[in-house]
Formats: C-alpha cells, structure tokens, sequence
C-alpha cells in the first residue's frame, strides 16, 4: 500500500446502496487518486473500514486512461472494484447509485445520461422524485446477454446442479434451485465446472420460481462474497429464467419483463425486442464524510498534477 504524502488532505467519500448492495463513493474527477487493491479492501471492511460490499470512483473519462476513449459518449466514468480490491468489469447495482451520485452533487439532472464502465458505455434514466419527495427510481439500460457455448456445473457441499453460464459483460453461472437454502451460507464461493469457463471467476446466482414471470435469488459475488443484491445478477438471472420459460423478444418481437426478488429489495427486468436489457430500481444515498488521515497512513497517495 501507498504511503500518504505529507498533509494530504481527508478523502472525501459517501455511502450508498441499491436494494441493499451497498458501496463506498470516491469523488475523483481529475483522476489524481492512486487506489490500490489494498486501499480498496481497507476502505471496504465492515469492521476496521466504512463498510460496502464495493467502491465506486467517479472520474471524468478524459482523465482515466482505460475510459478516455469513451469521453465523447460519457462524460463521467464508473471505477468499480470489488470488496476485495480486485477490479470488475461491470455492476448494475453499482451504476444506479453512481447516477444517484451525480443527480445529487448537481452533475447530472433527472433524465437520461450515459456512464462510462468497463463493459462499455451504459444509458441511465433517472424518473423524477415523487410527488412527495421519495426519489425516482433508476433504469439502467444494461447491454445484451451473451450466452457462453458449453455446459457448466455449480456445486455446494455434495450437492451439484446444472448452471446456464451468461455473460453481462461480467461472468454469470445461473442455477435453478429447489430452495434458496441449497445454496448454504455462501461463505465461500460455490465450486463451478469446468474451470476454464470461467477464467476470471464468476457470479453464482440460485434461483427460485415465485410466480408468473417472479423468480428471486442469492447471489456470491466474485470478490465479494454473499451480497444483499446484485444486478447484473438480476439480468443474468432474468434471460436465464425467460429462455427457460421459452421467451426470446428478439425472435418473437415482443419485450417481456420479469420481477426478480434479491434479499435487500425488488428491481424489475425488461428484456427488449432489440435484445437490449433495462433494469429499473431505487438507489440511495445514505451518508457522506471525510476518512481521518491519520487513519490513512499508510493511505491513499494522491498524484500530484
């Protein structure tokens, strides 16, 4: 870990959290911040940090080089990493309190705007705060699902089920369980087969029916464990229960949206005749402050323009 320059000032950072998957903001526009994974893990643990299941830096894509490229589509970019430090590529969840960030630092109004992640550029629509208040919900146009060629396993404790493996620009192995109770206390990551589907790691979601077009799931996150919510879980879980249940809007012409049920809430999936996949739900700010720089040394270095 990087060692804090001599009177650094204070990070500034906020808490939020949609339906429950929650995360630590870092305002960075300029990009002079230097996170390593270690920081990030710091600032993430529940006990010893601010506590978030993972971070979001806001950058300007001009000032990051993985994003300067998508600068003329989206002004601001979305660094997520997971709990553990490591670097994903996507996080639906996340994109929705990202927009939420910017609607209330005054970056961004109500509406549609775009952010710039790692699996691309993402359309946002923020609805209008109700009439009494309560903020609108965001949708998040997240991209087309891309089913992976092959079989894959997941597997707790003795127990084995087939997975249908999706990708959301991040890596999806979707089981359909009998009880949410199969997938144990998630813990550890479920064992997923073969292997070399999913080089990087995976998402593991287990999925049971509510209703008509109603499933709900557990979810681990690569990197961070059981989570309350996960929304390009959501998404992949989603496709996976419509094909299943014979629904494809691309050959059929017609949208179909499903409710999916994630332990902190509720968020609502649209699969489009285009193949485009909308998912809406709420995203809250909860908390805002400044980390202690003596607590951050050894911190966070700042480059220096």
């Amino acid at each position: 870990m990087t060692h804090a320059p001599h009177g650094a000032a204070p990070l500034t950072f906020l808490k939020g959290h949609g339906t429950e998957n929650d995360f630590v903001i870092v305002p960075d526009p300029d990009g002079l911040l230097d996170l390593s994974a270690a920081d990030v893990a710091r600032l993430c643990d529940r006990r010893a940090g601010i506590g978030g299941d993972g971070l979001l830096r806001v950058v300007r894509s001009a000032a990051h080089p993985e994003a300067a490229a998508l600068a003329d589509q989206a002004e601001w970019f979305m660094d997520y990493r997971n709990s553990d430090g490591s670097i994903a590529e996507m996080c639906g969840n996340g994109v929705r309190v990202f927009a939420r960030y910017l609607q209330c630092a005054g970056l961004a109004d109500a509406g549609d705007l775009a952010i710039a992640t790692r699996a691309g550029v993402r359309g946002v629509h923020i609805a209008k705060d109700a009439d009494d208040g309560t903020p609108g919900d965001i949708t998040v146009r997240m991209g087309r699902a891309v089913f992976p060629d092959g079989l894959v396993t997941v597997s707790v404790g003795d127990r084995t089920w087939p997975a249908v493996h999706v990708s959301m620009g991040n890596p999806h192995a979707v089981a359909f369980v009998a009880s949410l109770d199969d997938a144990g206390d998630l813990l550890r990551a479920p064992a997923v087969v073969p292997a070399e589907a999913y080089p990087a790691g995976t998402n593991v979601e287990f999925v049971v029916d509510r209703g008509p077009r109603h499933v709900a799931l557990r979810v681990h996150e690569r990197g961070s464990g059981e989570t309350r919510s996960c929304g390009t879980g959501a998404c992949a879980v989603m496709v996976a229960a419509a094909r299943r249940d014979g629904h494809d809007p691309v050959h059929s012409g017609h949208p179909v949206t499903y409710t999916v049920d994630v332990p902190g809430g509720r968020l609502v999936i649209t699969e489009r005749a285009d193949g485009e996949i909308e998912m809406t739900g709420p995203a809250v700010i909860l908390a805002q402050g400044t980390v202690d720089p003596v607590w951050l040394s050894p911190g966070i270095a700042q480059h220096r323009p």
